[in-house]
Formats: structure tokens, sequence, C-alpha cells
């Protein structure tokens, strides 16, 4: 995970230095574009409030290129994941990675891929493979844009937590 980020350097840093723990958090750069522009902050709730709405005013290309920054659940992170690789692995820590649980994670993964066109993403954080399994199955059955809606929302939530751990 990247350094912390006290709430005065995060207020007063030029752009360019903040761009590498921002990706961490959210690889869209429209996203920090839009983050960056609602400073200063005058708390960690409020810039942690700003994060989750600039995720929340992305567009479709945007959300996608915020997707493609997150590895597939149950898959360990590297490669095109490298910003919110630390992230990952501790989000996901919580997540079976048990042969049959990974075959069920791997086949969930092609069906949704395979539906909606890009990654599955689920705050993993604080649950277990049951409950992402439940979720991504459910998930399945939403129309594009309904699972569009949900994707945004789940990396509104991942976006608030990351925040949370980059300002503590």
């Amino acid at each position: 995970m990247p350094d912390a980020l006290p709430l005065h350097r995060l207020n007063t840093a030029a752009p360019d230095e903040l761009r590498a723990v921002l990706r961490a958090v959210v690889t869209s750069p429209a996203w920090a574009d839009r983050f960056l522009a609602g400073r200063p902050y005058a708390g960690v709730d409020d810039a942690v409030a700003a994060a989750e709405k600039a995720v929340l005013a992305l567009g479709t290309a945007e959300i996608d290129a915020a997707l493609a920054g997150h590895p597939r659940i149950g898959e360990r992170p590297g490669g095109a994941h490298a910003e919110g690789a630390a992230f990952s692995r501790s989000e996901q820590s919580g997540v079976d990675t048990g042969a049959d649980t990974a075959a069920r994670l791997a086949a969930g993964n092609a069906a949704y891929e395979q539906r909606f066109g890009h990654v599955f993403l689920i705050r993993a954080a604080g649950r277990d493979a049951g409950e992402v399994l439940a979720e991504l199955r459910r998930r399945l059955d939403n129309d594009p844009a309904t699972e569009r809606a949900e994707a945004a929302g789940q990396l509104a939530e991942i976006t608030a937590l990351r925040m949370r751990q980059v300002l503590a």
C-alpha cells in the first residue's frame, strides 16, 4: 500500500506529487482530476466523501478504466493491476482460495465478464468467499444498466476504504 498521506499534504501538494498515491486508490486519471479539483478538504471524512462522489460522477468510459485497474476476485493482483495490488491483496485476504472456491470464482468471473464485458467488482473487505459468490450469482441476473450502477457503487465503497487507509 502507498505511504500514508497526511491531510495537509493532500490539500497542498502539487497534483503530480499525488498521482501515484491516487492511482493506487482508483486507476482512473479522470477520477484523480475530479477529486483534486475539490481541494482543500476540511477533514478526512470530507475527503473520503469527495472521493466517493468523484467515482459516482465518472462516465462509462472512465468507470471502465477504473474497473480495468482491478484484478478478478480470487486472483493475485499484479501486472496491469500493480498500482492497487497491495490494497487488493489486503481486501481479498478473507476470501478462501481453496481449489473448490477458486474454481467457482473462476467460472463466475468468466460468466460475468461474458455477460457484462468487465471484471466483477465487489468490496471484498469484510466478506468471505460464500458472500462474494452469492453476490456474484445474484448480480449475474442484473440487466446491464443495473449492474453498471452496482459496479460503480462497489467502486465507490472500495475507494472510501482505500482513502481512509491512505489518509490514516
